[in-house]
């Protein structure tokens, strides 16, 4: 209704519905719960040749999604926040690296072109008005290209503080969770202005135990979740990386 772009879909609710929305969208295509999904859980990937009946039982869920498999270019997402009386500030656009289906890494800014980022950051303030939202969510987009060139394709949406705003932490002058208190607390929002450069990586299962590597590194910040044992694919706490921006050239 907003006129924002995203992937082809359809409604799914049975293996009828599934074979339906196949013939409408095509393969490969991204089936995904609508409910408790993330960080790859509840999503499959269907393709030619694959048994459809055998997919759906094993997402065992009785409402889902089908998207068109979208060939981005990159993964970017918006952190938002908006208060009551209207007031919205974004931080920069964040560029995501996903691994076995987990976020990974985050670099601030995303290496695109400003007005793509000036898009998307649109984009996020739009949702967010229509929605009427207070607080901080998150907008995740795909980059593609099209015949006039790049565009962004909305990809999910986290009404909350979001994994890939962690960077917020050390590298802006306000982080996504102080702007979240300040949103719903009916408080003016912070300015977000970002330090320089920044790169969050997630420690993830085992990873945790080489977190002492990053204490001697500058401009590094090491944060535990203190979760207990790891697990394979658990996020166990991460790393923000804060490095000047280079000077520009004359």
């Amino acid at each position: 209704q907003l006129g924002i772009g995203t992937a082809d879909y359809a409604d799914v609710s049975s293996t009828a519905s599934l074979r339906e929305a196949i013939a409408k969208i095509g393969l490969p295509a991204v089936l995904k719960t609508r409910r408790f999904g993330y960080d790859g859980k509840g999503q499959a990937i269907i393709r030619q040749g694959d048994d459809t009946d055998r997919v759906w039982k094993d997402l065992a869920t009785k409402s889902a999604i089908l998207e068109a498999f979208v060939p981005f270019e990159r993964e970017i997402s918006v952190i938002a926040a908006r208060t009551a009386d209207g007031e919205v500030e974004c931080f920069d656009v964040t560029e995501n690296e996903h691994r076995d289906h987990i976020l990974k890494i985050s670099r601030a800014p995303a290496d695109i072109p400003n007005a793509l980022a000036a898009q998307a950051r649109a984009v996020a303030e739009k949702i967010a008005t229509a929605l009427d939202y207070v607080g901080v969510l998150a907008v995740e987009m795909f980059v593609v290209q099209d015949k006039g060139g790049a565009k962004v394709l909305v990809n999910e949406i986290a009404p909350r503080v979001h994994n890939s705003g962690h960077w917020t932490l050390d590298g802006a002058t306000i982080s996504q969770f102080e702007q979240h208190i300040r949103a719903i607390a009916g408080w003016p929002l912070g300015k977000p202005v970002r330090h320089g450069q920044v790169t969050m990586t997630n420690l993830i299962g085992d990873d945790i135990n080489d977190y002492p590597q990053w204490l001697s590194i500058p401009g590094a910040t090491v944060h535990l979740y203190g979760k207990g044992p790891p697990r394979p694919g658990r996020k166990m706490g991460h790393v923000t990386e804060v490095r000047p921006m280079p000077s520009k050239r004359p």
